[in-house]
């Protein structure tokens, strides 16, 4: 079972298999080849405790073979006629009681804990899922992914490669990510108009110790435009406002905030009125005001100047460059989010 997701345009003419009707539109590909099917198995290296998370099982050929191994599959599937198709599938066998079947959209459910991933997603919720999968606490040990070709190559593609993208250095930050194989699409019924490939994604346990919303954030505005310079990408005036109020709402919140509160502190408690006067004029000089004339673009320039990526370009910077300049901005006082 499992479901191909295609990324070009077509009708979304409805296609009879086995007196099933898949909507191609919504990517509905059946895997049909029992070798493929087993290869993925092969892949996921899994154990007999294990609890699997199948999102769009289709017809169950990916769930049965799953059901013989594991201790339990918990199998995610949108369209209710498909799921009718699995729950005939198990029926009065020994394997009905180890699955259990969700009826919605992936996207919009809490995630339950499982031990491994095993997805044949459509291709149109590819990125939002595997980001979703990777935020998901507790950790789980991997996930065996099947998407579009140029998908899957964009999770894998390193700095200085034409696919390297925001994708490829996000999910790169929070797993480690490996091409497995390549799945012809005459593997598929019916079959896709793109070829596939399989993915495994392992999350990195403890993950790395940045704020993942900051992260993306500043890797956004960089890959925008990868081919720009870093300084040209942060000339943009939304960019600019964006960071201007962050900039703001941060020094609000960090200016002397602590020698204010020590201040009010001890004057309540002597409870006189010199001190408590006396104390407040101290606390209106003692906080620096952001200067009338300040521009958070000669200061965004500057950090980048000083950490020496205002001639970079996104398309050849790692991980470790990221993380510098992310430091350099946030050490300043400008946040992403």
């Amino acid at each position: 079972g499992g479901r191909r997701g295609v990324a070009v345009r077509r009708s979304n003419t409805p296609v009879c298999v086995l007196g099933v009707l898949f909507n191609t539109g919504a990517g509905q590909h059946i895997l049909k080849n029992p070798l493929v099917v087993n290869s993925i198995i092969e892949k996921a290296a899994l154990r007999r405790t294990d609890v699997i998370l199948e999102v769009g099982p289709g017809t169950g050929n990916l769930t049965v073979k799953m059901l013989e191994k594991v201790k339990k599959v918990i199998a995610c599937e949108i369209d209710p006629r498909l799921v009718g198709e699995l729950q005939k599938r198990v029926q009065g066998t020994c394997l009905a009681n180890k699955l259990e079947i969700k009826v919605g959209d992936i996207l919009k459910t809490d995630l339950p804990f499982f031990d491994a991933c095993v997805a044949n997603l459509p291709y149109q919720i590819s990125s939002p899922f595997v980001f979703k999968l990777l935020l998901h606490r507790p950790f789980f040990r991997c996930a065996i992914l099947m998407f579009q070709r140029e998908f899957a190559l964009r999770l894998v593609a390193k700095p200085g490669t034409k696919l390297y993208c925001r994708l490829s250095i996000n999910t790169q930050l929070l797993a480690r990510v490996d091409h497995l194989m390549k799945v012809g699409k005459n593997n598929f019924r019916p079959p896709p108009k793109v070829e596939s490939s399989v993915v495994r994604i392992e999350p990195k346990n403890p993950p790395p110790p940045i704020n993942f919303q900051e992260w993306d954030g500043l890797v956004r505005i960089a890959f925008v435009r990868k081919n720009k310079t870093l300084s040209a990408a942060f000339k943009s005036s939304a960019v600019e406002q964006l960071l201007d109020h962050n900039y703001r709402i941060h020094c609000s919140l960090h200016n002397r905030v602590s020698s204010f509160l020590k201040y009010s502190i001890s004057v309540y408690f002597q409870k006189s009125k010199k001190l408590i006067l006396k104390s407040l004029t101290c606390l209106r000089f003692s906080k620096r005001a952001i200067p009338e004339n300040f521009k958070i673009a000669e200061k965004i320039q500057t950090v980048l100047k000083d950490t020496g990526y205002s001639e970079k370009r996104a398309r050849s910077m790692d991980i470790d460059d990221f993380i510098r300049l992310l430091h350099g901005f946030n050490s300043e006082g400008i946040h992403f989010s």
